[in-house]
């Protein structure tokens, strides 16, 4: 009993000895005979070196005698670390280890290297060795603290970043990959702005151009074609405001030809549109909106036939201008890439004006010596918006007049394949039926008419939808 007093006081002894750094024993060398140790606070004699390495080990065996003078090296022990960070966090049991036993005859883990570079990974070791026999006393003795085990434990949660969608009105969250290393949890306030009122702007710029030298052996004419498209469109924020339908759209479109062999025009007018389409409207019930719609349209440019000074259009000749009452569906999908809104009025008022006196008004419905004419009817209208591909968009708007007498409907696609932020190719269709309208006799067309654009060129949009 009071030899292992002995040896528990003289481990506790030597503990605190290493704690505070002071060298306390000293190493010597040895021979194929025996060890001598040396000690300040300690003597052993030649007779009985036996006594102190029996009190450090539990069995030592052999014969140990001094026979040469014992060289005398002051060990140099390393500062005791602290614990990390995860050994006062929730225990996690992953298994039980066999966790190596640091013998007090072997100072060696609690010692400087000879290279003292190395230093840090001797400390960090038996700092790691401390908390793996801490865990493990631990979870042996309180089993019933132990929650979590390491093979039930759920995935890590993801890292998004978070991104504001006005729109919406909530943060959209995208998956991102980071350093975990790299990762702080200093997240400032978000600053999100609501918007009542979203817009889009949409621009584009099409042209082409050919030289033909006048010695072209197949002949030919130099040409410049322009066309240039605006499109603004405004609405209410229905996220906000889902009890309303608001919603305005403004789009010009010119085309702009030179004209070689015009013996009047240096060039012509090829396309030349104003429009403005507005919808109001009051929830009924889901998706569907009691509603008023309007649209208004002429154009800005003189137009004339070729090699003829006869205007074939001008400003407000024509001039047509739409109201409407009745319902309008309205759909967006989830993802926001397909729009669909549908009205129907089955009251409609519909006004044709021209005011230009050198405009014939009676190729508008107009007649003869009169500038306007006023009609009630019924109309309908389907606008789809599609977005195909993340650079190929499709726009759809057919509408169509009747006042029970004739049928008057447009039908406008365009198609646009953005090759990048600021280049593009257009496809533009537009087909119109006018049963008011008498057949050509120089064309199969008959009460048909259709004008196809195919362009490339610049553009740029910008939105906060």
């Amino acid at each position: 009993m009071v030899r292992h007093i002995s040896k528990l006081f003289l481990v506790l002894f030597f503990s605190v000895s290493v704690s505070a750094q002071v060298p306390v024993i000293t190493e010597v060398e040895k021979d194929p005979v025996g060890v001598y140790i040396e000690d300040d606070d300690v003597e052993v004699s030649d007779d009985d070196p036996i006594i102190l390495l029996d009190l450090l080990t539990d069995s030592v065996s052999g014969n140990y005698s001094a026979k040469e003078e014992p060289v005398v090296r002051p060990f140099n022990f390393l500062p005791v670390g602290q614990l990390p960070d995860i050994a006062f966090m929730p225990v996690v049991f992953d298994g039980l280890v066999d966790i190596d036993t640091m013998r007090i005859d072997n100072p060696e883990p609690f010692l400087h290297n000879d290279i003292s570079a190395f230093d840090w990974l001797t400390s960090t070791g038996r700092q790691m060795r401390q908390y793996r026999r801490i865990k493990q006393e631990y979870m042996l003795r309180n089993m019933d603290y132990v929650k979590l085990n390491v093979n039930t434990l759920p995935k890590p949660p993801t890292k998004y970043r978070p991104e504001v969608d006005p729109s919406k009105v909530q943060l959209a969250n995208t998956q991102v990959i980071v350093d975990k290393s790299a990762a702080t949890t200093n997240a400032g306030p978000l600053d999100v702005k609501l918007r009542n009122w979203l817009h889009t702007f949409n621009s584009s710029l099409q042209f082409s151009q050919a030289f033909i030298s006048p010695n072209w052996y197949q002949g030919g004419n130099n040409t410049v074609n322009f066309l240039g498209n605006m499109i603004w469109n405004v609405k209410l924020n229905q996220n906000l405001h889902p009890g309303y339908l608001v919603e305005s759209n403004i789009a010009y479109k010119v085309g702009i030809t030179s004209a070689p062999q015009d013996t009047e025009h240096d060039y012509l007018i090829s396309e030349d549109l104003f429009q403005f389409n507005g919808t109001l409207g009051m929830q009924a019930f889901e998706h569907w909106y009691y509603s008023m719609n309007g649209m208004f349209k002429t154009q800005f440019f003189n137009n004339y036939p070729a090699n003829s000074t006869t205007k074939k259009a001008a400003f407000l000749s024509p001039g047509e201008l739409n109201l409407g009452i009745g319902m309008t569906y309205n759909y967006v999908d989830p993802k926001k890439k397909f729009r669909l809104d549908a009205s129907i009025s089955p009251l409609s008022y519909n006004l044709k004006i021209c005011t230009n006196p050198g405009v014939n008004e009676t190729s508008f419905g107009i007649k003869e010596g009169r500038h306007s004419v006023s009609e009630i009817g019924s109309n309908a209208e389907v606008k789809v918006n599609w977005n195909i591909m993340w650079n190929i968009s499709y726009v759809s708007r057919f509408f169509v007049f009747t006042n029970y007498e004739y049928i008057m409907g447009d039908w406008e696609n365009t198609i646009n394949l953005s090759i990048n932020r600021y280049l593009s190719t257009q496809l533009y269709l537009h087909l119109r039926y006018d049963s008011s309208k008498p057949s050509p006799t120089n064309s199969n067309w008959g009460k048909w008419q259709l004008k196809e654009i195919l362009s490339f060129g610049l553009q740029y949009q910008f939105k906060t939808a």
